[in-house]
């Protein structure tokens, strides 16, 4: 009986939660599981009504959970920071989600803006540094509001977040047992500092991983190669900054936010899965916006709990209904409503 977290969340987070949870019914059915939700009113309104963002009473029921299942946060009345680390940061750094894994994977049917690239050659995943670098929160001003104003922004990286960072980048590696190939993505040239341990951490633990390749990359040459040979790339392992900035490309080549998930993973403790395409708010209760990316958080959520045959189940309905289906990704544009889009996922998962 796995216990999961919802957090619909802001906007149409929770139209493409609702369609998640269909599928996952639907696959608890099919492959015989069972799990209990708790849902969580976290996000915008509940802020605008209490001003309280995520409660230390919340947090400690979180700990207790198997996953949480998160739909999106960002409210166009609340002012931007305070939601993200009131919530978001706040359970990745309280919950120790040190790893950011981000799938870049293009299915047949599914439009790149990359000339000529097909799915074959788009099939690789970013493991992103999660707690520490620029978002730790150190810095501050000095002389705040005149002329010889200071900002200060201090990115932290200790031994030992790089460290199991980079182990399980290899440990993916491994089981994805694809190019087995790791590619260290930083800046050596200029954050000399940073990435002079990120760089020897690499090349220690990489000895553990015999039979695994490694290669480094700038990120700026990361970004370029993303677009130009993005089949070059198995696994990319980088720092919170940059891991931010190229996922986002990542979501792009592969066919755009309507079918980006992503996880917050603590291997050993509760970690959190949602899609990445934000709240959107200005299509909330439209009913337009695609849930793919949202059920494949599911599917993520799934393979992170060892029901591996159920998400197998369910990225093979996503591969039918962007092959069968859907015209395009775009908000408006699929030629079925959000639920419809869902419906179909569960016909495709019921007759597996």
């Amino acid at each position: 009986m796995y216990k999961i977290a919802v957090i619909p969340g802001d906007g149409t987070g929770p139209e493409v939660v609702a369609e998640g949870l269909k599928v996952l019914k639907a696959a608890s059915e099919r492959y015989k599981f069972k799990y209990q939700l708790e849902h969580y009113d976290l996000g915008g309104e509940r802020y605008l009504k209490t001003k309280e963002t995520l409660p230390d009473s919340v947090l400690e029921e979180l700990r207790q959970m198997d996953a949480i299942y998160l739909g999106a946060i960002g409210h166009p009345d609340v002012r931007p920071g305070i939601l993200e680390q009131g919530i978001l940061l706040k359970i990745r750094f309280q919950l120790d989600q040190y790893v950011n894994l981000r799938p870049v994977k293009l299915y047949p049917g599914v439009e790149t803006p990359l000339k000529d690239k097909k799915p074959e050659d788009i099939d690789f995943v970013v493991v992103r540094e999660n707690t520490e670098g620029a978002y730790g929160g150190a810095g501050g001003f000095f002389k705040r509001g005149t002329l010889d104003e200071i900002a200060i922004q201090e990115a932290i990286h200790t031994r030992k977040g790089v460290d199991r960072c980079i182990r399980f980048a290899f440990g993916y590696c491994r089981k994805r047992n694809q190019k087995n190939k790791v590619t260290l993505c930083g800046k050596t040239n200029v954050l000399t500092y940073a990435f002079n341990l990120w760089e020897r951490v690499f090349y220690e633990v990489a000895e553990e991983f015999k039979g695994i390749k490694t290669d480094y990359a700038h990120v700026d040459a990361t970004c370029m190669w993303m677009v130009k040979n993005p089949e070059w790339f198995d696994v990319i392992v980088t720092d919170n900054m940059f891991g931010d900035i190229i996922t986002d490309l990542g979501a792009m080549i592969q066919g755009g936010m309507g079918i980006a998930a992503g996880g917050n993973i603590n291997p050993k403790g509760v970690s959190m899965f949602e899609p990445i395409g934000g709240s959107a708010p200005k299509y909330t209760g439209m009913g337009v916006v695609s849930p793919l990316a949202a059920i494949a958080a599911c599917q993520m959520m799934l393979d992170h709990l060892g029901e591996e045959e159920a998400a197998m189940g369910i990225e093979k309905g996503i591969m039918k209904v962007v092959e069968q289906n859907v015209k395009s990704l775009a908000a408006g544009k699929m030629g079925y409503t959000t639920s419809e889009v869902g419906d179909l996922l569960v016909e495709y998962i019921l007759k597996e």
